[in-house]
């Protein structure tokens, strides 16, 4: 198990580029076997959770090839089915969350797919019952062995309909949409999620020849083809190491320019920054956040405690309540974050409290940040990341604390973070894997 020993109190300095988007890596991955044909992605991340995909996609019979850094090509002409039943897909699929995704396209390219129940992070309840719901109302039969833990879903020829969908799942979503833009007739989506990631899909299938309309909105109408071609697509910047970069530099008072961030995709994103009382300013296509020796977190027009709360999209991102709330820990003021979507998610404040922080966990999905105005600086101390998003969280706090930290289980941040110890040194950071 790797460690990152990190000596805060640094003030960090430069420009820092945003990786792609690992959330939408995942999706675009398992589109590609949807068509026999080449289909070239760019600005791919070179991060532990998408190289596994990968890794899955290539053993199942996917021709994968490096063109460039960050850049690959992807041939599914010749897929071995008899693979979904092997005990190394299994355990392949079960350690990663994405890899319920290949079942959309598996079913609706050749009638049937397996699955392992996913792995990924341990947050709280993650059900599946929108993705396989929604593929039964498109003609598919669902079995599940509960003993062994596996799935099975099978279909001569998918159908479209309408549903709609119990919550607006980004996974669930993706995977119907994949398995639609094949099937007979017209299928039509309400509630579905509309993520800029879920857009980026759907343009991507569009692109391929797929005939997808109200992409952007909670009413896909999707009218099936019988047959999707090759494309090239990139990557959009991820939002969560934007999010991530902008309380960085918050928290250890620094001056940095986030690069090429996509900013029209961020929705309101840097808006939930500023109530913090982050200053920030869009600069072309770049976001700069100049050295701050404090901010004040505004509170609601009628006095009362601001809350920040998750919500589907166009509403804040569950992924960045965790920054937010290490953020609020050097505030001037209160906040009351609420994580509405998942309940194990702030557990991991408990370290941030042993840091000195001053917070309250009210129940498994609120808790209520004391901010410190610097008063009373984080210090150093030795924890574990339990998941990707807390991982990333405590690495920002033991920037800004006085003294060494360390964080084991740093595999959990490399789920999602490129080289991100590397990048961090070249802004300032004295942070070294062990």
């Amino acid at each position: 198990m790797s460690s990152f020993e990190i000596t805060g109190g640094q003030q960090l300095r430069g420009e820092i580029t945003p990786q792609g988007a690992k959330n939408e890596a995942l999706q675009i991955f398992c589109a590609v076997l949807l068509s026999s044909d080449i289909i070239t992605i760019s600005n791919i991340p070179d991060i532990r959770d998408g190289n596994k995909l990968m890794e899955l996609l290539a053993d199942l019979g996917v021709k994968i090839k490096k063109v460039s850094e960050g850049t690959f090509t992807f041939q599914a002409d010749d897929i071995n089915l008899d693979y979904l039943t092997t005990d190394q897909f299994k355990q392949q699929a079960s350690s990663l969350r994405g890899s319920i995704m290949i079942i959309g396209p598996l079913v609706a390219r050749f009638g049937k797919a397996y699955m392992p129940k996913p792995g990924g992070d341990k947050i709280g309840r993650r059900r599946l019952d929108t993705h396989f719901i929604g593929l039964q109302k498109l003609g598919a039969t669902f079995n599940f062995n509960d003993v062994e833990g596996f799935f099975k879903i099978e279909a001569k020829q998918l159908k479209g309909c309408y549903m709609l969908l119990d919550e607006a799942s980004v996974t669930g979503t993706a995977n119907i949409v994949l398995a639609a833009v094949l099937a007979e007739g017209i299928t039509t989506i309400y509630n579905a999620a509309c993520e800029p990631y879920l857009q980026q899909l759907c343009r991507m299938l569009n692109n391929m020849g797929a005939k997808i309309s109200g992409i952007g909105s909670n009413l896909l109408t999707i009218e099936g083809v019988s047959k999707l071609h090759g494309c090239e697509h990139r990557l959009l910047p991820d939002m969560i190491e934007i999010g991530s970069f902008i309380g960085l530099a918050a928290m250890t008072k620094s001056e940095i320019t986030i690069k090429d961030v996509n900013y029209d995709q961020l929705g309101i994103i840097p808006n939930v920054f500023q109530r913090l009382g982050i200053k920030l300013e869009r600069r072309n296509d770049d976001i700069y956040i100049p050295a701050q020796e404090n901010y004040e977190i505004e509170t609601f027009i009628d006095g009362s405690i601001l809350t920040i709360a998750d919500a589907i999209w166009p509403g804040f991102t569950p992924d960045l309540l965790s920054i937010i709330l290490v953020v609020a820990t050097q505030a001037k003021g209160s906040v009351l974050i609420h994580q509405k979507m998942f309940e194990s998610r702030l557990f991991f404040v408990d370290k941030l409290i042993d840091m000195g922080a001053q917070i309250i966990l009210c129940d498994p999905h609120r808790a209520t940040v004391i901010g410190l105005n610097r008063q009373f600086p984080l210090k150093g101390i030795s924890m574990t990341s339990p998941d990707i998003r807390a991982g990333v969280s405590l690495l920002i706090a033991a920037l800004s604390a006085e003294g060494k930290s360390v964080i084991h289980n740093i595999e959990q941040i490399d789920r999602g973070y490129q080289n991100i110890d590397g990048r961090l040194r070249k802004i300032g950071a004295i942070i070294e894997r062990k």
